[in-house]
């Protein structure tokens, strides 16, 4: 287990969000940032949209861990920053699966966060959003928001084995409510920012906070062991060209995976382009050629140059499965496909800001373990000719 940090345990009255929209609430009317971008309920009650919010009184509405996720924050925060910074400041308060995906965001040139104040909060997790609205259908409209019980909802498949429900260290500051006591939870900085936040209110950051820091690593490898037991079994359903076929089979080319993806970012898709939209006849010369054209076609394609462009960045938020009309296991597919490209490049999505991406730097000798295996396969090749 790492040392120790420090942080503050901050006193909170009644629940977890109500703990974080006081401190959202003071932070704002003292200054610490000119407004706060945080999930908040739809008007009629039952979702939540992402809002930008300055004055104090209106955070009464959000939610900043509501049950579902309907839009990845790292586009909202996109959508603001994109263009370039300002001059005020935003606090973002967002679950570390969407920070994470921020941080990637930057990376890629597609924010921009020296105006932003990533603040993270511990993540029970989300339901599909299919069972959420299912219940409601069924008479239950309750907004459930976040909870101390980590099991009681139904969650996202990728929820179930998140090991990264917590500070990644490329926040600002951290709300940690694992193992916390009642009434409490911890405020760990994680930047000069974060610092400064807690400056202003006056907040030590001399407070032991063990007994968070045991809650959140013991959790850690429970979910770790469980998704390894996960993938391992989901490997041996997908791996190889005909069990990966048979696994996106169902795929009607809809591309909601894709649009629901924070870190899916180009404006014009390759596979939505002209160059994928053919004429009566290369379709009859493809099905002269193959023997039949399945319709849509090259569905794997779009799924296998999705993987290509965007697993290193993959921070396992589960939107492209929860999107999927169809039910596919997309998300746990790209899951187990994120994990094997960023462990083959020591790489984590979204670990650190300055972690530079791997393909857009090159590190001598790295992979030479595969340029000595494919010298062995074509030697074996030559020998068996």
């Amino acid at each position: 287990m790492t040392p120790t940090r420090k942080g503050t345990i901050y006193l909170s009255e009644g629940d977890v969000e109500r703990g974080v929209l006081d401190f959202m609430k003071q932070a704002l009317s003292q200054g610490c940032f000119d407004a706060v971008l945080i999930p908040t309920r739809v008007s009629a009650g039952d979702s939540v949209a992402y809002s930008l919010i300055r004055d104090e009184a209106l955070l009464e509405a959000a939610s900043p861990l509501p049950p579902i996720m309907p839009v990845q924050g790292a586009r909202a925060i996109s959508s603001i920053t994109r263009r370039g910074k300002g001059n005020k400041s935003i606090a973002a308060v967002m679950r570390p699966c969407e920070a994470r995906a921020t941080v990637e965001l930057a990376k890629l040139g597609q924010a921009n966060l020296e105006d932003i104040i990533l603040v993270t909060v511990d993540c029970p997790g989300v339901m599909p959003l299919s069972d959420y609205f299912t219940s409601a259908e069924n008479g239950d409209r309750t907004f459930r928001g976040a909870s101390r019980n980590w099991n009681s909802e139904p969650m996202r498949p990728v929820c179930n084995i998140c090991d990264r429900f917590s500070t990644t260290g490329a926040e600002d500051l951290h709300v940690g409510t694992l193992g916390a006591k009642d009434g409490t939870m911890v405020l760990i900085p994680s930047s000069g920012k974060g610092e400064s936040v807690l400056s202003k209110l006056g907040l030590s950051m001399e407070d032991n906070i063990s007994s968070w820091e045991s809650g959140v690593e013991r959790l850690t490898q429970e979910r770790k062991q469980k998704r390894n037991e996960s993938h391992n079994g989901l490997r041996s359903e997908i791996e190889g060209i005909d069990r990966l076929l048979e696994s996106f089979s169902r795929c009607i080319n809809c591309h909601n995976c894709m649009r629901v993806c924070p870190i899916c970012y180009c404006r014009q898709c390759h596979f939505d382009s002209d160059k994928m939209k053919f004429n009566f006849e290369d379709y009859l010369t493809r099905a002269k050629a193959r023997g039949v054209v399945k319709l849509p076609s090259d569905t794997l394609f779009f799924h296998i140059g999705r993987m290509l462009h965007m697993s290193l960045s993959c921070v396992s938020c589960g939107m492209c499965e929860d999107a999927c009309p169809m039910n596919i296991t997309v998300g746990q597919i790209f899951s187990l496909v994120g994990d094997r490209n960023q462990e083959a490049f020591g790489y984590l999505s979204g670990r650190s800001i300055d972690e530079a991406l791997p393909l857009t730097t090159f590190e001598q000798g790295e992979f030479q373990e595969v340029e000595q295996s494919h010298s062995v396969f074509s030697a074996k090749e030559k020998q068996d000719a």
